[in-house]
């Protein structure tokens, strides 16, 4: 009884975590992020990495907790948000897995902002995080959210403040394959949240059809 009520209460918190975990996508990030970090001194590095985490987590939460009265207010529902997203998520899963495209680093890797952008927004909080975290609100609520964010961001500042144990611990191939993992799983939840769209618009059609005795 104990173990079930348990897993009951933990069960939506895991949840939320994976989602994210997958959408911000830091193993995929760590190789751009060492990329950037050539050549540059260890305050820099850090200077870059407290921007970029920053710069993800403050995003993340505005669009976590304004994201829905934005939607309201220019006449968009969660369904049509969860296919559009889902959508969205599933191209950007499958670019990703061609083998001729990358992130691409759009800026020079000595750009003092750099940890604003491209690390802060797009690479780590962009339309994949986006769009998760405002359906893992609509399905879990707030404060489960809010946890699972903070708990990645904080994943995030690790893993590229120790890049160099990621790389020796996998190699620059191993650091690929889990890409490439994690890749498919993104674009499974894309398909996913377009399943989940269509089936509430299917769902409204069909009390709307029942309520007017068709």
């Amino acid at each position: 009884m104990f173990n079930t009520s348990l897993k009951q209460i933990l069960e939506p918190y895991f949840l939320a975590f994976i989602a994210l975990f997958v959408a911000v996508d830091i193993i995929g990030n760590i190789p751009i992020f060492m990329a950037f970090e050539e050549g540059l001194t260890k305050k820099e590095r850090r200077k870059i990495i407290n921007d970029s985490v920053a710069t993800a987590t403050l995003l993340a939460f505005g669009f976590m907790f304004l994201g829905k009265w934005l939607l309201r207010f220019i006449g968009i529902s969660i369904a049509d948000f969860q296919i559009g997203g889902g959508a969205l998520l599933f191209i950007i899963a499958a670019r990703l897995l061609l083998p001729a495209n990358t992130k691409g680093l759009m800026v020079d890797s000595h750009d003092k902002d750099l940890g604003v952008f491209p690390l802060g927004t797009p690479l780590i909080t962009g339309p994949a995080v986006l769009t998760t975290t405002l359906l893992m609100v609509d399905r879990y609520g707030t404060l489960v959210t809010f946890i699972a964010l903070v708990v990645n961001m904080i994943i995030v500042w690790f893993a590229l403040s120790h890049t160099d144990f990621f790389n020796r611990l996998f190699g620059k191939g191993g650091m690929r394959a889990i890409a490439k993992v994690m890749y498919i799983l993104l674009a499974a939840i894309g398909v996913m949240m377009v399943r989940r769209g269509m089936t509430t618009i299917i769902d409204s059609i069909t009390r709307k059809v029942t309520s007017h005795g068709f």
